[in-house]
């Protein structure tokens, strides 16, 4: 049921699609600004909502993995867009992976199918001093198309546009940071040559949801040489504080030592190869990019090469000697604001300039300082909860610490944290038990029991307070 308010969300992205659908659920009143394809960016392909653009991967589904509780979390408070991923899956083993472009258009079709939701295709470049949203005109010029609303998220994702980000810098006070992150290529599955190429998931006999290509040692060492002297885009050398660990590109991995990415992304533990019955001495594992299996994506193989490099070095991975690339690995940067000394724990911008306006401000996805796909998801649907609560006039209960994404808000929003960089959920920011648990299995699933607990009497909460239904 309408309640006559409405809520700007600044961005398409997971965070700001699974914040559009939460909140039109409660009958509230969404205008959703996204620039795609007006203005696109080096990454995004479509003007499609909750656009994959890296992985097609949202990680593990296991109940006892940070990952998987968060995915639990968000089931139990009726997320959209993981509803959608399980819809659009496609086989890779423990992991939640997607059809991204089937998914892509099952997020779409929701926002254009609700009647309390407006998507306008423009460039938004900041607020008005009466909260209203401003937009690019083409002449030059920025103008205002609707009233302000009761209430703005941005969630305007780590692509935020140079204007955008500008006029954001100017609500908190200090220059946006930012990092780069990489993309995988993705070959095409009828271009690999399958007698050198298996099926098998890790410590699985038989077949298994990942194609596997090994290496034997003198065809490793060959391919580490080409691939720390390609060239790449970004020549210089990356300093730790520009480059987010989870997606350090494979060359910068390779130049570590020759043998980093055997312990790492190449890594031949729990895989036998059935040409041999042997181990083989490091291996590239490909996980289906579409439900049909047309197209692999090259896990971990996030690259800031050139494209004829990529083509040129890539073909000397056995089996994909002669392989047709359906996208190259391309390198972006990511922006963010530096969450802890810049969000209150509901995820408000809490800034005296923010504050100055009309309307209050909250920040969503990537932009507000996480990392990973159901990170963005989950925080999209906290600021919807969070803004619902205030506009009904009511506190949003929080989220509990035990809980995986309320671990990472506590962490994330707190002011003692220095130094921060997004982060996906994990084990390592959970609050430990006062008994020690030495056994990491048994450890990790008592995380996860606790948290489930807790999330319980959150719901509980929610429904308490007419936030859920």
């Amino acid at each position: 049921m309408e309640n006559n308010t409405t809520v700007d969300i600044i961005g398409a992205g997971l965070a700001g699609t699974e914040a559009a659908l939460q909140l039109a659920q409660r009958g509230i009143a969404v205008r959703l600004f996204e620039m795609r394809p007006l203005v696109q960016t080096d990454v995004h392909r479509s003007g499609n909502a909750a656009e994959l653009v890296c992985s097609n991967s949202l990680k593990s589904t296991k109940p006892d993995s940070a990952a998987g509780m968060l995915k639990h979390e968000l089931s139990c408070l009726g997320s959209y867009l993981v509803s959608f991923a399980n819809e659009t899956r496609v086989a890779a083993g423990g992991a939640l992976a997607v059809d991204r472009d089937l998914f892509s258009q099952l997020a779409t079709d929701a926002l254009e199918a609700h009647p309390l939701i407006t998507r306008v295709n423009a460039e938004v470049v900041g607020l008005g001093a009466e909260g209203e949203v401003l937009v690019a005109n083409g002449d030059g010029s920025d103008a205002a198309l609707y009233a302000p609303a009761d209430a703005v998220i941005v969630a305007s994702g780590p692509l935020t546009s140079d204007r955008l980000a500008a006029y954001m810098q100017k609500l908190t006070g200090q220059g946006h940071l930012a990092f780069y992150d990489a993309a995988a290529p993705v070959v095409m599955a009828d271009s690999l040559d399958r007698s050198k190429v298996f099926s098998q998931s890790r410590y699985e006999d038989g077949g298994g949801d990942y194609l596997n290509a090994p290496f034997g040692k003198e065809e490793y060492e060959r391919f580490m040489e080409e691939l720390v002297a390609a060239d790449r885009v970004i020549k210089r050398e990356f300093e730790t504080t520009d480059l987010f660990q989870a997606c350090q590109p494979i060359e910068e991995i390779a130049r570590r030592g020759f043998d980093a990415p055997r312990f790492g992304p190449l890594k031949p533990v729990g895989l036998t190869d059935p040409a041999t019955g042997r181990r083989p001495w490091a291996v590239v594992q490909l996980r289906a990019e579409d439900a049909h299996g047309q197209s692999f994506n090259l896990v971990g193989f996030q690259t800031n090469l050139t494209f004829s490099e990529q083509k040129r070095v890539f073909r000397m991975i056995p089996g994909l000697e002669n392989a047709e690339f359906a996208r190259y690995g391309v390198m972006h940067r990511n922006s963010f604001i530096d969450a802890p000394q810049m969000l209150s724990r509901t995820l408000q911008l809490n800034t005296e300039a923010a504050h100055a306006l009309p309307v209050p401000i909250f920040v969503a996805g990537q932009f507000g300082g996480t990392e990973g796909y159901c990170e963005a998801i989950a925080s999209g649907l906290y600021a919807a909860l969070s803004v619902s609560a205030r506009l009904n006039g009511e506190s949003a209960p929080m989220l509990p610490d035990e809980t995986a994404f309320g671990a990472l808000i506590a962490y994330a929003t707190s002011p003692e944290t220095q130094d921060y960089q997004p982060m996906h959920v994990n084990f390592g920011i959970m609050k430990p038990f006062e008994k020690k648990i030495r056994n990491k299995r048994e450890r990790y699933a008592a995380y996860a029991s606790r948290g489930d607990e807790a999330l319980q009497g959150y719901v509980e909460a929610l429904h308490k307070k007419g936030l859920i239904g």
